[in-house]
């Protein structure tokens, strides 16, 4: 299985914006420094959190800010604010099986409820860490 970056820069981007998105002007350019990304992969995921209303960016002058108290906020709603239907991706089934092969025309039905409850039991977990704790162990360690 494979997590996107994307993913880990997104939660890397809101850690420093909690930090310091109410004393700094937090830009793309500065969260790019920080994570050592494009600008544009920045503005991308800034982009899909703010239309997830986790994030807030000022007008014209730009600054960002988060929206809602950390714990509110959860590994899922942060991933599926930067790709809706990431547990798909992670866990998918190869879609053009031979259908004249008996394993081939038989491996969606067989996989189906495997990989439904791999992906259950991924929802639940990543539902159930929220950015407070990520925060929490960003300061436990620095």
């Amino acid at each position: 299985m494979h997590l996107s970056t994307k993913y880990s820069i997104a939660v890397h981007c809101l850690i420093f914006i909690h930090e310091y998105g109410e004393t700094k002007k937090v830009t793309s350019e500065l969260l790019a420094i920080s994570t050592g990304s494009n600008p544009v992969t920045i503005r991308n995921i800034i982009s899909s959190l703010k239309k997830e209303n986790i994030i807030s960016v000022k007008f014209g002058t730009g600054g960002a800010t988060i929206n809602r108290p950390l714990k509110e906020i959860s590994l899922y709603r942060i991933f599926s604010a930067i790709e809706p239907n990431f547990l798909d991706k992670l866990i998918g089934i190869h879609p053009a099986p031979s259908p004249f092969c008996p394993v081939g025309k038989n491996i969606h039905n067989v996989l189906d409820t495997t990989y439904g409850k791999m992906r259950s039991d991924l929802c639940r977990s990543f539902q159930s860490i929220t950015l407070e704790e990520i925060v929490n162990e960003y300061h436990n360690i620095c």
